[in-house]
């Protein structure tokens, strides 16, 4: 997670009241600006998708925003706070690798204004918008950094698609009797005798959270999304490893990817498969074990399916999205297309095969798949699973978790459950290879 200058709430609110007490004793002026909001915490997560950089800050404030040529900067207007340590620290929480940010900076612009300066890399489209206490968070000015041009996971795929169209057609000489020296076999990824489907498979894997939404965080400290990527990027080595499958991450690092977006950039690439990975929480220590759920078109399996939806649904409150500019284009109306039901039961079929190869590795929460109305499963047409990995809220569950061992085991597992669905179930000729040459 990046530094920052958060403190817990009980600080907080003896710092607050301390400052506050040492200005009442100094100025008479002291009522006024102990009034004034103050910046708390500033986070920068930088991404190949678009760098987001946070202000917290105690109370609402107002902002304005603006961009410069020649060199290309962002600026942003504060108004009606106090130049403090938090924004002079600013300039020194910029990586060198940042895609998008040269310079980060903020000075007193005015008497009650600080100006930040942004220095660009490149032409940008940024987004500034403010968001209210969730959670963890107080106030929060969000400043989204996208490139002017944005990153087409499309194109990102085919030129891996290109890479890989040799060891596809020496797969298939194999597979057709001709003489060809079959390339080593890779121990991480075992696999049938012949291949599992005649094209190219295209899964979409999401790891769960990132950014400034953590998910459940454990006793140990050990948070979600961190877990979740780790296990994501293991099953991505598997499945690229297959001749005839290749992986898309919704995230290849820590930075919030709203829900939405997650089902969007499955369908620009004509995912065959979305698989959502988790790592669950639950309000009493002892609850353990994996679990697999789909969608539901009416109303949750359980109760705690319900609640668990409920609670990944907020993800989009936690990581911040800048409701103006969100277009939910088809997430309101895919419980009316008709095609929803049948990828129900595609990803129910799914589920089942996961859920049989997770209980080699580790108890079962569930023995059978679960429904409910998880909004990051909704894609009409791509078959969905969301898997809960294990209980990150269990001291036992949260180490095996950390373990890089149990996350071998967990992508091993996850990768058999796609071959015995593809096995069963081969997908249709869309996007086959042929269309990529």
């Amino acid at each position: 997670m990046p530094e920052d200058t958060r403190l817990d709430p009980s600080r907080r609110r003896l710092l607050r009241y301390a400052g506050s007490a040492l200005v009442l004793s100094v100025t008479p002026l002291s009522s006024h600006a102990a009034n004034r909001p103050a910046i708390i915490a500033v986070r920068i997560w930088p991404a190949e998708d678009y760098t987001r950089v946070t202000l917290e800050h105690d109370a609402p404030l107002k902002f304005n925003h603006f961009t410069v040529e020649g060199p290309d900067r962002l600026v942003v207007d504060i108004e009606g706070v106090e130049f403090n340590s938090v924004l002079e620290s600013l300039a020194g929480k910029v990586a060198d690798n940042d895609p998008y940010i040269k310079l980060l900076r903020a000075g007193r612009f005015k008497p009650g204004v600080v100006r930040l300066v942004m220095e660009l890399k490149t032409r940008v489209a940024p987004q500034v918008f403010s968001l209210a206490p969730v959670g963890e968070y107080g106030h929060r000015l969000v400043l989204d950094v996208y490139p002017e041009n944005p990153v087409d996971p499309l194109m990102a795929l085919l030129e891996g698609r290109k890479e890989a169209v040799e060891p596809l057609k020496l797969d298939q000489e194999l597979a057709a009797g001709k003489d060809a020296k079959a390339p080593a076999e890779t121990p991480t990824a075992k696999r049938p005798g012949k291949a599992v489907v005649e094209r190219m498979v295209t899964i979409m894997l999401d790891p769960g959270h990132g950014g400034e939404d953590p998910g459940a965080v454990g006793k140990r400290g050990t948070y979600e999304k961190n877990v979740t990527l780790a296990i994501a990027r293991r099953l991505k080595a598997r499945i690229d490893a297959e001749p005839n499958m290749r992986a898309v991450l919704t995230r290849d690092g820590d930075f919030f990817v709203p829900l939405q977006m997650r089902v969007q950039k499955a369908r620009r690439i004509q995912a065959d498969l979305f698989l959502s990975i988790h790592a669950d929480a639950w309000i009493k220590p002892d609850a353990r074990g994996s679990s697999v759920f789909v969608l539901s078109e009416k109303g949750a399996s359980s109760t705690q399916a319900r609640l668990l939806a409920q609670k990944e649904n907020s993800a989009d409150l936690i990581g911040g999205v800048n409701l103006a500019k969100t277009k939910d284009v088809f997430l309101a109306r895919t419980l009316l297309d008709l095609s929803q039901t049948a990828t129900i039961n595609d990803s129910l079929k799914l589920g089942k095969y996961l859920l049989g190869e997770i209980g080699s590795i580790n108890h079962l929460h569930k023995a059978s798949v679960e429904q409910a109305g998880f909004a990051v499963l909704k894609a009409p047409d791509i078959p969905s699973a969301l898997i809960e990995t294990a209980f990150i809220s269990n001291p036992e569950e949260e180490l095996r978790l950390k373990d890089e061992a149990y996350q071998d085991q967990m992508a091993e597992a996850l990768m058999r459950g796609i071959r015995q669905y593809f096995i069963k179930h081969p997908p249709g000729p869309k996007a086959r290879m042929a269309s990529i040459g």
